[in-house]
């Protein structure tokens, strides 16, 4: 079950009722037209502020080409993400299973669930703070450093990073200049926010799309910096929003995790009681183990 956990956390980017009811359909509820809301906030947050200098502003006017390259207001705006594709796992670079088919539904911003197998029998929750994995032998709490590393992902996320972190006026931005990223000439731009967090983002140079979004963390055992980086590839429009159908996690420089999503939708309405889920055992009480 760790093994798909793992396979799990590419569900990243980005999961039920207690194992005694039944996961829903495996048909995605109908889409219906809605009217995306209100963006958290308009392009023209990222205009230069007062007080910046040349750097700041050329790294603002390259975020915000890129978020009119992504969709502008359709982008910021979306509420709900619905994917079903294949996920694969990696070790030391190397692919260490023949990938697992998953269902993820998503719903900005902290609720998230992730269906795998093709029987749809394992399901994986993040609703706010707090992770669950749901098998035939009923809802555990997710493991500690599995869910941590899923929250830590989350935070720093392109949507999180684009709609919640650049609204904020002590937000700081930095041109990083040109370089590579996945064979294509990118510029880079560092978005530091108001508690000293650093991502990284990395921009096509010819079409302004976002290549690689990374970010570095302390670990919490060997107290060692770590770098956690995503990279985007096959972007396709989906309802209004450039949307990358190929994505790649790497942890150090080593790849992890890749992910080939075959079907998205934005703004399908997501029931709450997809969210819902509550403990029915501890996979460590007989063991002892945590």
């Amino acid at each position: 079950m760790r093994k798909l956990a793992i396979l799990l956390l590419a569900v990243s980017p980005a999961m039920a009722q207690i194992a005694s009811q039944p996961v829903p359909s495996s048909q995605p509820p109908a889409q219906t037209p809605a009217a995306p809301s209100s963006a958290p906030f308009g392009l023209a947050a990222l205009a230069s502020q007062p007080g910046e200098d040349l750097n700041a502003k050329k790294g603002r006017d390259l975020l915000q080409k890129m978020i009119t390259k992504l969709g502008g207001e359709a982008y910021l705006s979306f509420r709900t993400v619905t994917q079903h594709g294949r996920s694969y796992a990696f070790y030391q670079g190397r692919p260490n299973s023949v990938g697992v088919e998953f269902w993820r539904f998503y719903k900005y911003p902290d609720k998230d669930r992730s269906e795998l197998t093709k029987q749809r029998d394992v399901v994986y929750i993040i609703d706010g703070d707090k992770g669950y994995e749901i098998t035939y032998k009923g809802t555990a709490a997710q493991d500690q450093p599995v869910l941590a590393e899923t929250l830590r992902r989350r935070s720093h996320s392109l949507e999180i990073v684009l709609r919640e972190w650049l609204k904020d006026p002590k937000t700081i931005v930095f041109y990083e200049g040109p370089a590579t990223a996945n064979q294509k000439l990118v510029e880079q731009v560092s978005i530091v926010n108001s508690a000293n967090e650093q991502v990284t983002i990395a921009i096509d140079a010819n079409d302004t799309l976002p290549v690689r979004r990374v970010f570095t963390f302390r670990d919490p055992v060997d107290k060692l910096k770590d770098e956690d980086g995503e990279l985007y590839a096959n972007y396709r429009l989906v309802q209004g929003i450039m949307t990358a159908h190929s994505i790649t996690r790497t942890k150090n420089g080593d790849m992890t995790n890749q992910r080939f999503i075959n079907e998205v939708q934005y703004n399908v309405p997501i029931a709450e009681s997809q969210f819902d889920a509550r403990v029915s055992y501890d996979p460590y009480k007989r063991s002892g183990k945590r």
